[in-house]
This record gives C-alpha cells, structure tokens and sequence, in this order.
C-alpha cells in the first residue's frame, strides 16, 4: 500500500498523485478488512524522499514494513538509517517515470542482499522476458508487483509467464497476488486476473504474499476493498495455504516477527 501527503513535495511530472492517503486513513482501512500488518511502498510521486512513507510507518509502529526508493549510488548510512526504520526492499518502477533504471539493480542487489533486503520490479510482463538473464543473475530476492503484469489475454500462455515460472524455480523470486484491476477489465472479480493468480499460487506457494494496493492511487473509480479481500479466498482456497500468503510469507520475506 502507499501513502500520499498534499503537503510534501513530488518530482517533476510525477505520473500519478492522489489526494491525502495517510495512517490513520489506512487504519480505518484496516479495521474494514481485519489486517494488523502492512507493508508501505513508496510511490514514484516522490522520487527517492521517502519521508511520506516514514512518517506513515512510524505512526503505525512495528507492524509495518517499507519499500523505499534510493538511488543507486545511497550511501551506506542512509541504508542503515531506513533499515533501523523497518525498510526491508528497494522499489524499481519500471511501468511509470520512476527514479531508477533496471540496470541499476546490478549495482544495489549485492548491497541488499547483505542487508536481507529485496527489490521489488514493477514492470510491463513483455519486459521481464526481455530482462530474464539480468533478473536471474541478481543475488537478493526480487519481487514482482501485481502478478508481475503478465498479459491476461494470453496468461499462462504468453512467454512471460514461463520466464517468471524459471525465476521462482531457481527460488530467489516473489509474486504479490495483486493489482486485479490493473490489467483486467471484467470488475469487480476479475476472473481473466484470478485464473492467473489461482495459477500463480500453486506454482509457489512458499513464496508469495498478498497486497491491497491501497488506496488505488491510479483508479478513478476505487474498487471496493473488502471484494478484493475476499478475492483471495477464491486465489487460494485452501485455509492453511491463506495463512501462509497473509501470514508465514510475509514474515520471511519482510522480517516481521513469525506469530
């Protein structure tokens, strides 16, 4: 999920804003859905001030984690100051403008992986087939947002699919069950987008999570955020498998006390 404040200041043509979106709106959220934990990403609007993010997680405390966005030349010392504030991964946002390139991800993977942190991508599906070898080559964990954006016209037809299949068998990558309505027009279940994600599941079970996407900062009209709770029942129907994408995987992946 993101946090927008009116009051900080964003990049230049920032490709997507959004009206206030802040802790205690997120916990109202929460409260609807029945979550405690959360992880924060932060949005391209600000670039690499990720001070919206900290503030909206030092309001929420130890239950929330963050995705920052650096610069591929961060000194070691602002990593340990983000560490030391509950930051876990680094956000690549290859779909808009964002602050980073993907081939700046040679540079920081290293420096991650020694601090337990991944890089999330969030990326075009067309370009993970085209990026496969660097991918693959990166030595910290790597998320893909939003079911990596694979094309769902084709699914687990188009080749993109089979490079994130290759990606989670060498077992350093992540899928988030989100996002459903990002690339699917059949709302509010979204069944092309579930087919996917059932698929998904299955494939690696131990290593994916679910997210809201709150508070939907690219949709005009908001989906209704209990429907895609729901949702997940139908991606993972299994109860002990449900627990593991809400719960034990988030975990391991964000370093959240296992309980």
């Amino acid at each position: 999920m993101h946090f927008f404040d009116k009051r900080a200041p964003t990049v230049p043509g920032a490709p997507v804003l959004h009206p206030d979106a802040l802790a205690d709106d997120y916990l109202a959220f929460q409260r609807r859905i029945g979550t405690q934990r959360c992880v924060v990403v932060q949005p391209s609007a600000y670039g690499t001030n990720n001070e919206v993010m900290l503030a909206g997680m030092q309001t929420l405390g130890s239950n929330a984690r963050g995705v920052a966005v650096v610069s591929a030349d961060v000194s070691d010392s602002e990593l340990q100051r983000l560490h030391s504030l509950g930051v876990r991964g680094v956000r690549f946002n290859l779909v808009q403008a964002g602050a980073i390139s993907i081939e700046k991800a040679k540079l920081l993977s290293p420096r991650l992986k020694e601090m337990g942190w991944h890089i999330q991508f969030y990326m075009p599906g067309e370009r993970l087939v085209e990026a496969y070898e660097l991918l693959a080559s990166l030595p910290s964990p790597i998320v893909f947002d939003h079911m990596a954006r694979i094309p769902l016209e084709q699914g687990t037809a188009h080749p993109s699919y089979a490079a994130l299949r290759r990606l989670l068998d060498k077992g350093n990558a992540w899928v988030k069950l989100s996002g459903a309505y990002l690339s699917s027009k059949q709302g509010p279940l979204y069944p092309d987008a579930s087919r996917l994600a059932r698929e998904i599941a299955k494939t690696a079970p131990e290593r994916v999570v679910w997210a809201s996407d709150w508070p939907h900062a690219t949709e005009k009209e908001k989906p209704d955020d209990a429907i895609l709770f729901d949702l997940l029942s139908e991606w993972v129907p299994d109860e002990a498998a449900r627990h593991r994408v809400l719960v034990t995987n988030p975990a391991v992946l964000y370093d959240f006390p296992n309980s």
